[in-house]
């Protein structure tokens, strides 16, 4: 039923723009109806400022969006608990949420009721924005396998499973696993939110909602390009991403073909998402020698120790007039190499007000990693272990894995190899 209210309320999706041009006239009939006969019924007298629906970027293709979107500002993310009772129900929900999504990262808004008694069928908190370069990324935890009601046991790949515990970790059940996740990545954090919210609002008696998390990244320009986003550490934060731009390197790392998992998630990826707590009074007690001896690179610059470029070549073995190490072998980065392997990150950092127990900052890294095996993931998080210097400034909290579908192409729907 919910399907069929989305497919004869989508024909009659308006742009943000196209409504604010509405808005307009029917302002104007507002103004003439407290004195005349010209007041439009329905028309809100809320919707104002200067909207487009442009920068908007499409849901369609052969991977989903949000993955390899260049330079993402804001993100909300949440994952979910799944609440229907049977395969066909979930379905349902994923057509209905490609549908949402379409008109959402095109800046539409459903058109209000005629009947004002009911209530309005978008949120409205978006009005008067523009798609903001909107982009919704949906995966599938190992939980949702797990549920013999929906009968996709036999479907679950051998990898997608709950991440081992590592050293250090100190978990918040608060912020642990989901059934479903939804990554929503804007240039605007209003825009974000408001997808997810209504996302969930049309899914509701059939997801609620487990944890979630906003976070925001700013970028540095130089001679008219965006530069690589600093954390709350003020250190680059994805220096070593493989090129989104090359095939070969994304095929390699983040995309899995066929033969390599499931034959339902070619084309997809897998998400590893960890909520780290930094703790930045004690950071910013520490002399910055020392910072950039336990990342491993010069803060400012980015560059590798001993060295002048961002991109230069860490060269890990390099040694100093009395033959110690450049690099620290306890540093962040010399440990994380040892792992020779590559994942693109696309993390954002997170402020929560304050801790009540301690007075510090609730801060940190909503780290957020796309590879194709989960595996990639786990062999940097073991080499870092207990040795990464790191680790006197930060905790994980939060932990959770999916598999993210493969695009869609028009006239299909999400998880539709898995679901069909």
């Amino acid at each position: 039923m919910q399907t069929e209210k989305h497919s004869s309320e989508s024909r009659m999706e308006i742009s943000r723009r196209d409504l604010l041009k509405t808005i307009g006239i029917g302002a104007v009939g507002i103004a003439l109806g407290a004195v005349g006969s010209l007041a439009a019924p329905g028309v809100r007298s809320y919707l104002g400022g200067i909207a487009s629906a442009n920068d908007n970027i499409s849901f369609y293709g052969a991977h989903q969006p949000g993955i390899t979107t260049k330079n993402p500002k804001h993100v909300y993310f949440v994952s979910l608990n799944c609440e229907v009772k049977s395969r066909s129900e979930l379905k349902e929900l994923f057509q209905s949420w490609t549908e949402d999504s379409v008109r959402l990262m095109n800046g539409e808004v459903m058109p209000n009721s005629p009947n004002t008694l009911l209530p309005p069928y978008d949120t409205g908190e978006a009005v008067g924005l523009n798609a903001a370069r909107l982009t919704l990324t949906f995966g599938v935890g190992p939980s949702l396998f797990e549920k013999p009601e929906l009968g996709l046991s036999s479907r679950k790949p051998p990898e997608l499973k709950d991440l081992p515990h590592f050293p250090r970790d100190q978990l918040d059940p608060k912020y642990v696993g989901g059934d479903i996740c939804i990554q929503a990545c804007a240039d605007d954090p209003q825009v974000a939110f408001h997808a997810v919210r209504n996302l969930i609002r049309n899914a509701r008696g059939k997801v609620t909602m487990r944890w979630s998390q906003a976070g925001f990244n700013s970028y540095p320009v130089r001679d008219g390009k965006e530069e690589t986003p600093r954390n709350l550490f003020a250190f680059k934060d994805g220096t070593g991403n493989p090129n989104v731009d090359s095939p070969e390197e994304m095929n390699r790392f983040v995309w899995v073909q066929p033969g390599e998992s499931a034959d339902w998630l070619a084309g997809g990826t897998y998400m590893v998402v960890r909520r780290i707590q930094m703790f930045l009074e004690t950071w910013d007690r520490t002399a910055l020698s020392e910072q950039e001896a336990t990342i491993g690179r010069h803060r400012d610059s980015g560059a590798p120790l001993g060295k002048t470029g961002e991109f230069d070549d860490m060269e890990l073995d390099r040694k100093d007039e009395n033959g110690n190490p450049i690099v620290p072998v306890d540093s962040h980065v010399y440990l994380a190499k040892q792992a020779n392997e590559r994942i693109l990150r696309r993390s954002f950092s997170y402020v929560g007000g304050i801790n009540p127990e301690t007075g510090a900052f609730d801060a940190g890294l909503l780290f957020i990693s796309f590879q194709k095996h989960p595996q990639q993931f786990i062999n940097i998080q073991n080499s870092l272990g207990r040795l990464d210097r790191l680790n006197e400034y930060i905790t994980h909290r939060g932990s959770a894995l999916f598999a993210c579908f493969p695009g869609v192409e028009k006239g299909s729907y999400l998880g539709a190899a898995l679901l069909g």
